[in-house]
């Protein structure tokens, strides 16, 4: 039963996010327009290698789209609270991480889908692909993509986990609102997504290191353009170190939410 649970409530997310366009388009936009926009500026950077600022500015911003959707899973745990339908699910004999691991788990999934989706954008539109090429000797022409997507699913376990953490602490949409502007986009804008770590001034690059995003930036950009800063087994450490922080905190908070 408990495997049964999760499946339903993964493929309940799954459903619901697909079926609701608005959503779907909403969430695609902000993403879609950051990529064209920016992505054409006439600025160049050493870090992006061969492909100018678009092969920069494309793995920040898949890194912006899992931080947005990730977080946004929050939100469905508030629907379900406001309609009812958490409350018939958690006086059900089945445990609590269970639902919280269903909840996750489609929060990846949709989250993993967008960035994938901005990957396959980007490729036309000036991405290129070198950190693919530049590993051969280590596992062959996909490994640098594979690791893009190790990257992304632990991106996006550390986000939806927090954004379960905040929504099962809150009553209403307007908490999440105030988390939502207060920690998303800091966290964006401090993780090197638009511009390189060393533009910021020092006591603000502290800060960029305390940032899980920053890592996982990193690590796309090592794995797709072969251009990270830090070493990509100390980006894939980091990240896995809070995506189970933060799951783990989901878990434990969401044992002591009660629905009215």
């Amino acid at each position: 039963m408990e495997i049964s649970l999760v499946y339903a409530l993964w493929l309940r997310e799954v459903k619901r996010f697909f079926r609701m366009k608005s959503r779907l388009v909403g969430s695609l936009a902000m993403p879609v327009f950051f990529l064209i926009f920016l992505g054409f500026a006439p600025i160049r950077l050493p870090d992006a290698s061969d492909g100018g600022y678009m092969s920069f500015l494309a793995p920040g911003i898949i890194g912006m789209i899992l931080l947005f959707a990730s977080m946004g899973a929050g939100i469905s745990v508030l629907w379900d609270k406001q309609f009812g339908f958490l409350k018939e699910i958690m006086v059900a004999p089945v445990s609590r991480h269970t639902i919280v691991l269903g909840k996750t788990l489609g929060g990846v999934t949709t989250a993993l889908f967008q960035a994938v989706f901005i990957l396959v954008l980007a490729l036309p539109l000036g991405l290129e692909l070198t950190g693919i090429n530049a590993q051969p000797s280590l596992g062959g022409y996909w490994l640098g993509f594979w690791l893009a997507v190790l990257f992304m699913i632990l991106i996006g376990l550390t986000f939806t986990g927090l954004g379960v953490a905040f929504a099962s602490r809150m009553k209403d949409f307007q908490g999440f609102q105030f988390v939502w502007n207060f920690l998303v986009m800091p966290v964006f804008l401090t993780s090197g997504a638009l511009f390189p770590l060393d533009v910021f001034p020092q006591w603000l690059q502290y800060l960029t290191y305390v940032n899980p995003l920053t890592y996982g930036v990193d690590g796309l950009r090592g794995s797709l353009i072969a251009a990270s800063v830090l070493p990509l087994s100390l980006d894939l450490a980091v990240l896995l170190g809070t995506s189970i922080i933060t799951i783990a905190l989901a878990a434990y908070l969401f044992t002591r939410t009660e629905v009215d």
